[in-house]
């Protein structure tokens, strides 16, 4: 498997996913999909190209990324109990 990212600040951004020993075409769509998905390529994309957020997608881009944050400090706290 390889992955290749360029900096932010440019749009290009390659995204390489390799076929596993065993494993069918709709899971390599799937592990690709999840990939673009981390890598935020579509979202970068609409950044730049819309220019319009309607306020109901607005908040909900806000609340998702509040709610990313809070499951990321739970982990890093839950990991500090167990050690």
């Amino acid at each position: 498997m390889k992955l290749k990212k360029e900096s932010d600040n440019s749009m290009a951004t390659n995204v390489v996913v390799e076929l596993r020993r065993g494993e069918s075409s709709e899971r390599l769509i799937r592990r690709f999909i999840k990939k673009c998905k981390r890598d935020k390529v579509v979202e970068r994309y609409k950044s730049r190209t819309d220019y319009y957020i309607k306020p109901g997608v607005q908040r909900k881009l806000k609340s998702d990324k509040a709610r990313r944050e809070a499951k990321k400090l739970q982990r890093k706290l839950d990991k500090k109990l167990f050690r």
